[in-house]
Formats: C-alpha cells, sequence, structure tokens
C-alpha cells in the first residue's frame, strides 16, 4: 500500500538560541515541504523551547525530516505524531464591525452556540475569539465571514504528548546519556 499524505505533527525541543528558527525550516525547504503551521514557545524547563510544526506528507518524509532535525546540534530531541497521539488546538480570532452586533442577538447566538467568546468590545468593532480545532475554526469563519468580517487570524496549532514523559526527564536522562558517552 502507498504511503498516503496525511497530517503529521513534529515536536521538536531544542536550547533556546538565536537563528535556530532558521536551521529547522531550511530542512523543510530541502526537501520541498510545506508547513502548514509552526509555533515556538517556552517549555516548563528553563532555557529549552518547543517547536510544533504541521505538515502534510507521507509518513516516511516526516519521518526523513524528523531524523533530519535530531541531528543540528542545538535540538535536544524531536518527535513524530499523528493525530491521535496528542492533544491539540488552535486559536481563531475574528474582527466584526459593531453594528452587525445591534441587528438582534444572531451573531451574539452563533458564538455562543460554536463555543467562542466575544473577546474585545470597541465602538467601530468587536473581536470575537475560538479555541479548537482547525475544522471548528474555518466553519466559524464560513458563518462570519458574510457579516462583513474585517480581519481574521488563526494561530498555529499547540500541541502536548499523550505520553506520559516529562519534558524535564527527558533531558535529565538526554544529558546522562551524553555524560556516559565523553
Amino acid at each position: 500500500m502507498e504511503d498516503q499524505e496525511r497530517l503529521f505533527t513534529i515536536s521538536v525541543l531544542t536550547e533556546n538560541k538565536a537563528g535556530l528558527l532558521n536551521g529547522v525550516t531550511i530542512i523543510f525547504t530541502r526537501r520541498k515541504l510545506n508547513i502548514e503551521s509552526i509555533n515556538v514557545s517556552e517549555t516548563e524547563v528553563e532555557g529549552v523551547s518547543r517547536y510544533t510544526i504541521v505538515l502534510k506528507t507521507t509518513r516516511h518524509k516526516a519521518e526523513l525530516v524528523v531524523k533530519q532535525i535530531r541531528k543540528l546540534i542545538e535540538v535536544l530531541g524531536a518527535f513524530l505524531y499523528e493525530e491521535d497521539g496528542i492533544y491539540y488546538q488552535e486559536l481563531g480570532m475574528f474582527k466584526l464591525p459593531t453594528e452587525v452586533f445591534l441587528n438582534g442577538n444572531t451573531i451574539e447566538t452563533l458564538v455562543r452556540n460554536k463555543g467562542a467568546r466575544i473577546l474585545v468590545i470597541e465602538e467601530d468593532h468587536i473581536v470575537i475569539e475560538k479555541t479548537g480545532h482547525r475544522a471548528e475554526i474555518e466553519e466559524l469563519f464560513s458563518l462570519l465571514k458574510p457579516f462583513g468580517l474585517l480581519e481574521f487570524v488563526r494561530s498555529g496549532r499547540i500541541a502536548i504528548s499523550k505520553s506520559k514523559r516529562k519534558t524535564d526527564t527527558f533531558i535529565r536522562e538526554l544529558e546522562a546519556e551524553n555524560l556516559k558517552n565523553l
């Protein structure tokens, strides 16, 4: 059976160093893989960052990318996940003209029914926030667009693995392994 393209999430633990993002993304560029989303944030371990990268590709190509990322000096670990191996969310923000809220409670009801919330109310616009999976955010986008959507932005995926592995434990084990190899 041919390896089908599907979404994969790559979680990369790195030292918090300038310029590393370029080193990571060039691996995808060389392999002509498009990054669907990327998020970089601090972790619970001081000095360690987590890159959450989503791409649509085959398992084989995703595995090759992870192997290549692991070779970067500042990378402490890189892990490949399918959708069922992680908990994940994205965030969408929608800016609409305030006047659409003054014409009854249609928008307000829609926002509540879709699990979104009003974040900001200004004289000329209202900002709505929706946290969820991409499909949920895209659905709300399509429902709000006819009401004169002024702006829309969606974050990259953030994800936590379902494994019981703790980041600090992984790093301690890695440091112990490095000491043995000296």
